[in-house]
């Protein structure tokens, strides 16, 4: 059985910081691109950083500089850290394992950036 479990959303204020973790098990991760979407109300759900097996890395236009994809293929884990958040942050972000042929997510954590 696949899960991707995301942790780490909450509240932050405006220029501040959150970390959020996507721990994945029933998959061999190194064998996946593994991506953090998010999807703000009203608003269709967006890429915001994608990272290979390999490690190399992409952001949206968005959050360059401002947010940091990594990955540990020895512990199954994904981390986006976030950095200078803006209120057009706030959004519900979610876990992406990208393989060749199938695709899985988890349920979503939010992030809410308010003052």
């Amino acid at each position: 059985q696949v899960q991707l479990v995301e942790s780490g959303g909450g509240l932050a204020q405006p220029g501040g910081s959150l970390g959020l973790s996507c721990a994945a098990s029933g998959i061999i991760f190194r064998l996946y691109n593994m991506v953090w979407h998010r999807q703000a109300p009203g608003k269709q759900r967006e890429l915001v950083a994608a990272i290979t097996g390999g490690g190399t890395t992409n952001y949206a236009d968005s959050v360059k500089g401002r947010f940091t994809i990594s990955r540990d293929n020895a512990k199954n884990t994904v981390n986006l850290q976030m950095n200078s958040l803006k209120p057009e942050d706030t959004a519900v972000y979610y876990c992406n394992a990208l393989g060749v042929t199938i695709s899985y997510w988890g349920q979503g954590t939010q992030v809410t950036v308010s003052s």
